[in-house]
């Protein structure tokens, strides 16, 4: 049997794993384009802050790991698929057979249609080479500006601060992380922005790059004076590297639309990752680009090809962020559902704030800032969709007594 894993993130390395353990005499092929050993892109800002070198990015330490395997990984870019001739084309032209293709190419970082994105001193933050051009121009005292504030934008400003740059970030919403905090939330992660320093721009966007007379670039915004920068940091969202597929049949809406196998529309051919359109804990399908559902739909996905059937339960919508030190979690439905009730605890001092929200006495999604206790708790709630009974009021009241109902509905207590 012929395995092509198409990517070598998370998903793809983890499926060539599991797939060595379960079929031992496979040909395993990782097909990717960068020319490092396979890395963690969640890696990068830890990277970029010091906190680790660029082999700490990489999945796994060993040189020979690969090799050692019997996975041979192919440094190429994959431009089409036939799923009728069951091969692959590389960018050079040349063809790969398979058995079994999984399509594990992640994402692309989005460029805004913004004039000047091409300057010398703009850079994206998704790759290590963008690391580098980032680190090179990213000094001590220089003036940077960082295009969003959405999860990735956010996790980047960490790393910004402690190079100590003068910082201003952009944002075209009305508030910083948008698709995971409500107004409440984003204004406590502003407040704490800007108490470090950084000078934060809410629905503002940035309208033109242009090179600077004296060296350096010159930033124009839709409102407000055009800002002075050595470097600008690109951070407007990413999209699924599906491009590829265009004519192979593999139904494609935001990923590769696949089934609870993580098959796609074409037997033989199934998707991981961020290149994964797949279903969703709460209901539905989507696409969930982190790095703990790009490892289990690579285990699962592996299983599959493999022949050990295996059903994906679906992703719970999960994010967990540190900006300069604010720990932020949202799970599942954190805006609330239709019919539901929501309960908020704020301590604007301690930049702390809770948000549970109910269907029914079921915990279906939570919102937190400034604490990190109940993260299990929460996620375990939800996951389980653990009925809550008369807790369910204590919590309206004090949705901070979570891990009281966590403990009295595992183990069935009813005490006051």
């Amino acid at each position: 049997m012929k395995y092509i894993i198409a990517g070598t993130g998370p998903a793809g390395v983890i499926a060539a794993e599991t797939l060595r353990k379960v079929d031992p005499r496979a040909n395993i092929l990782l097909v990717g384009d960068e020319p490092e050993p396979p890395y963690s892109r969640m890696a990068i800002p830890y990277l970029l802050s010091g906190g680790i070198d660029e082999a700490g990015t990489h999945l796994r330490k060993a040189k020979d790991h690969y090799q050692g395997l019997k996975i041979r990984i192919l440094r190429d870019r994959i431009t089409r698929v036939s799923a009728k001739k069951h091969e692959v084309t590389l960018d050079g032209g040349k063809t790969e057979s398979f058995d079994r293709l999984l399509i594990a190419t992640g994402a692309s970082a989005v460029k805004p249609p913004v004039d000047g994105l091409d300057l010398p001193g703009v850079h994206h933050c998704w790759t290590l080479e963008d690391a580098r051009n980032i680190a090179r121009l990213a000094e001590k005292g220089s003036p940077v500006v960082l295009m969003g504030a959405g999860f990735i934008g956010c996790i980047i400003l960490e790393s910004l601060i402690s190079r100590g740059v003068k910082l201003t970030v952009v944002e075209m919403e009305d508030r910083m992380a948008p698709k995971m905090m409500n107004d409440t939330a984003a204004a406590l992660l502003k407040s704490w922005c800007q108490d470090k320093g950084v000078t934060v721009k809410t629905g503002t966007s940035v309208s033109k790059v242009a090179a600077a007379d004296g060296g350096g670039l010159t930033v124009h915004l839709s409102q407000g004076r055009p800002l002075q920068a050595e470097l600008v940091v690109v951070a407007t969202g990413v999209r699924s590297n599906t491009g590829f597929l265009k004519g192979s049949g593999v139904k494609v809406k935001d990923g590769v639309v696949v089934d609870d196998r993580l098959q796609s529309s074409v037997d033989g051919i199934y998707a991981a990752g961020d290149a994964a359109e797949g279903p969703d804990f709460s209901g539905g399908w989507m696409v969930h680009a982190i790095q703990p559902t790009a490892a289990e739909h690579g285990r699962i996905a592996a299983l599959n090809m493999a022949g050990h059937e295996t059903t994906y339960k679906g992703s719970l919508i999960m994010n967990v962020l540190d900006t300069a030190g604010l720990i932020s979690t949202s799970f599942g439905h954190w805006q609330g559902v239709k019919g539901g009730e929501v309960s908020e605890s704020l301590d604007r001092r301690r930049c702390r704030y809770t948000r549970l929200a109910f269907e029914g006495d079921v915990i279906v999604g939570a919102l937190m800032l400034g604490r990190t206790d109940h993260v299990g708790v929460l996620r375990g709630l939800i996951q389980t969709r653990a009925p809550l009974g008369f807790w369910k009021q204590k919590l309206m009241a004090d949705p901070n007594r979570v891990m009281e109902a966590y403990l009295a509905c595992a183990l069935d207590l009813s005490a006051a």
